[in-house]
């Protein structure tokens, strides 16, 4: 029988899935995209002040580790011989910047993560001196005050700077993105200056730590990054797909610490891992995909055509939408970015981003602020049994408006209330905001590609939600299609890696994914009804506007986002911090 089960199985991967708070391992059946067994570990966000966050890259790798050694086995618990698994695949945190000794294999300095004010229990948890946002809990963002003054300073050195980063990255100039952060430990961590007046020194976002220690650290291991996550650092030119000289010279990068760009699917090394008895039976098995969270994402949607885009609903939301081999550059607040280059010889594809600033924050929010639910399993139970608003709108603009208003004077107001308005009718309001902001950024795509979209693709914790799918499609007017797979993330890593030449054990067809069902929810009202409840939505937002009456607000000075589209990064990084993955069972 064991046999018979293994000769079905064919060929499998794996993926890591290396997110903000937890690491996972992966394996799926390549033939099939069926998910065979995984390990999920979670990690620490160290606040050593307020506005810094950091992480401990050694503890990110010992949890990569772990989590090998666990699935295999869970693998053999299974009778699934894991000498089977011929690809693994990296998916990762994007920005988070990790500077280490190539010759002792030591970070220099902790992980610089993206900044998110922590809840209100934790001793960081307190307003920045001089801010003029007031604290709101889990959901209020602050800029990484590490690295505000050096932005500061560089947006000072060069007239039009914002423009000459953004033609050549699709970013514009902030603390969210890797170079700024970089810049920051050149300037002030003795170690890592040392490091590189001694041609010690080697950098990397999270992808690039992990397989330089995977395939043999300080004995050989490979000094590479994929397009994806290099198209996040603020130093990589999205048109020549190369490091820019310029940017570094800009910024104060040294381009020799800087990795090797590649391809998202090919073989960058092979795994070495002999410490560890079950993990090491990888050994040799080839690294073979490489991409930043939300590409992976992409990918695992099959999401490989002009127009498809997906949404990852989370805290916030991630949207992307794949505008094929040309760059489009927005107009109204989003990124432009790489969004995959599935081999050396394959043609690169771009995707516009953009954010929802607050989803299942705002549920946590009606959880632990206003005690409404006692769990955010809740609120579709509140929300099915009135089955309406009632005329009720939430507009969650906790720490102001993002994409496309920029508007930091706004706040949070719940409008149209009756003597009638119950809690349920609050609870359906707070999931009818969540899909009338994603109808706004899908807008925003819309204008700027010229395609619009035919259906949304969905995933992240909150896609349970049925009452959140059925009001999503009759917001946007458009099929909402959701995977029965969850784990589009790390599926797309694993993609990545089965596909690569030398691996070639998946074919990236939809029948590879014969084990992934979808569910489709059409809209079931008419047009003029969505026009009209989204006007109404639009007529709230409107009035959530101006509350904040600080001298920045009043002279139009968006101060708290330092330029306008910063607030799309300042609100990513709540995303990107906790993470889709870690609210999988929870909005």
């Amino acid at each position: 029988m064991a046999a018979a089960k293994k000769a079905v199985l064919g060929p499998l991967v794996g993926a890591v899935d290396q997110g903000t708070s937890s690491t996972r391992f992966l394996v799926f059946n390549s033939k099939t995209a069926e998910l065979l067994s995984h390990h999920q570990v979670e990690i620490k966000q160290e606040f050593p002040r307020e506005g810094w966050v950091e992480q401990d890259p050694k503890e990110i790798l010992q949890s990569v580790y772990e989590c090998i050694e666990k699935t295999c086995e869970k693998l053999g618990q299974l009778n699934i011989d894991i000498s089977n698994i011929k690809a693994i695949g990296v998916s990762n945190q994007r920005e988070t910047t990790v500077v280490w000794d190539k010759l002792t294999g030591e970070p220099l300095y902790n992980a610089v993560a993206a900044p998110v004010s922590p809840g209100p229990s934790d001793p960081a948890a307190v307003v920045p001196s001089g801010s003029s946002v007031p604290a709101a809990g889990a959901s209020s963002v602050w800029l990484d005050l590490r690295t505000q003054s050096t932005v500061e300073s560089l947006s000072k050195r060069i007239p039009g700077n914002n423009n000459f980063v953004k033609s050549k990255t699709g970013l514009p100039l902030s603390t969210y993105f890797s170079a700024v952060k970089l810049r920051w430990l050149l300037d002030n961590v003795r170690k890592v200056q040392k490091a590189v007046e001694e041609d010690r020194a080697l950098f990397g976002t999270i992808d690039s730590w992990l397989i330089w220690s995977l395939t043999g650290g300080v004995s050989g291991g490979v000094h590479c990054t994929d397009v994806t996550n290099a198209s996040r650092t603020m130093l990589f030119n999205i048109h020549s797909l190369e490091w820019d000289k310029e940017l570094c010279e800009f910024f104060g990068i040294p381009m020799k610490i800087l990795p090797n760009v590649r391809s998202s699917s090919e073989i960058y090394g092979l795994m070495k891992i002999s410490h560890s008895p079950k993990a090491g039976a990888l050994e040799g098995v080839p690294i073979s995909g490489c991409l930043g969270d939300q590409s992976a994402a992409l990918v695992g949607q099959m999401c490989f055509q002009d127009g498809q885009a997906k949404n990852t609903y989370g805290t916030g939301c991630f949207l992307l939408c794949n505008t094929g081999r040309k760059c489009v550059f927005s107009e109204h607040g989003l990124l432009t970015t790489v969004a995959y280059k599935l081999g050396r010889d394959k043609p690169v594809y771009y995707a516009l981003e953009g954010s929802v600033a607050i989803a299942g924050a705002v549920i946590r929010w009606l959880r632990d602020n206003l005690g409404i639910i006692k769990s955010s399993e809740e609120i579709e139970k509140l929300a099915k049994e009135v089955g309406t608003s009632y005329g009720c709108y939430f507009v969650p603009a906790f720490s102001g408006l993002y994409a496309p208003y920029w508007e930091p004077s706004a706040r949070g107001i719940i409008c149209g209330l009756t003597q009638f308005t119950n809690k349920c009718h609050i609870a359906f309001a707070a999931l009818e905001a969540v899909c009338f902001q994603t109808r706004e950024i899908l807008d925003a795509m819309n204008r700027d590609c010229g395609i619009p979209l035919s259906h949304l693709q969905v995933d992240g914790g909150m896609t349970n939600n049925k009452i959140l799918m059925q009001l999503q499609a009759d917001i946007l007017y458009i099929p909402v299609v959701k995977p029965s797979m969850p784990e589009t993330t790390a599926l797309g890593a694993a993609m990545a890696a089965g596909a690569a030449e030398g691996v070639g054990v998946w074919s990236l067809e939809p029948e590879d994914l014969s084990a992934v069902t979808m569910e489709r929810f059409e809209p079931q009202i008419n047009a003029e009804e969505s026009e009209i409840r989204y006007s109404t939505w639009k007529k709230a937002v409107m009035k959530s506007m101006g509350w904040v009456t600080t001298q920045s607000s009043e002279s139009g000075d968006p101060s708290i986002f330092c330029s306008l589209p910063l607030g799309f990064f300042i609100v990513s990084s709540v995303v990107m911090l906790i993470g889709a993955r870690y609210l999988s069972g929870m909005p």
